[in-house]
């Protein structure tokens, strides 16, 4: 007569005969049952430290990214800085690189200015022709300066009873004027000029002071 023994998915037949070694049958069946298990819970010590690894190198690697993002960034502001400056450079250039080119003609218009305000003016008249028509040729010869000067963005500065101001005008002299409140402009020697709003030329003043 046969006996049948189950152990989990193991099912053994034994016979009168094998009674006497079934201890050592149910031993090995029992290892046979716990060996996989055994293998997974050593294995699991190796995935943990497998698992520890990955996730420094995981660290190491955002670090990296945050890093080279963040240099990334600089780059690019340093670069538009570099632009906007080169795009300012570029403008100045366009709008003050006729700047020598004007002190120029401001000399000759000094000049014109100089001759008109030397002929007598009851000489101009229809009595004197010769000189009434000179006359009149250079105030328009003046104005038409004025003109050119204006379309390019200079601009003339008389400051005469202004207050003086240091980045537009240049005193030649401190004196106390009748009629002239202190700090102000009491008399202009030489007319100024700007360019763009920049001051290309201070006027020469004598600044009032009190007595």
């Amino acid at each position: 007569m046969s006996t049948c023994v189950c152990w989990g998915k193991i099912r053994l037949e034994l016979t009168p005969g094998d009674v006497r070694a079934s201890p050592r049958l149910l031993c090995t069946a029992t290892q046979q049952k716990s060996g996989p298990g055994s293998e997974e819970e050593a294995e699991k010590p190796e995935q943990s430290a497998a698992e520890k690894v990955l996730a420094e190198e995981k660290s190491q690697l955002e670090e990296k990214l945050k890093d080279m993002t963040e240099k990334y960034k600089r780059a690019l502001a340093d670069t538009e800085n570099l632009r906007t400056r080169s795009q300012k450079m570029i403008e100045d250039a366009k709008l003050y690189g006729i700047q020598g080119f004007c002190k120029d003609m401001l000399e000759v218009a000094d000049i014109l200015e100089k001759a008109t305000e030397s002929v007598p003016k009851e000489e101009v008249s229809s009595q004197n022709p010769h000189l009434k028509n000179l006359y009149d040729g250079l105030v328009m010869t003046m104005v038409q300066f004025q003109k050119v000067f204006t379309k390019h963005g200079l601009v003339k500065l008389n400051p005469d009873g202004a207050k003086f101001d240091p980045y537009e005008h240049e005193a030649l002299f401190h004196a106390p004027v009748d009629g002239k409140e202190p700090g102000t402009v009491a008399i202009v020697t030489k007319v100024g000029y700007k360019l763009h709003g920049r001051t290309l030329r201070p006027a020469l003043v004598g600044v009032a002071k009190a007595p």
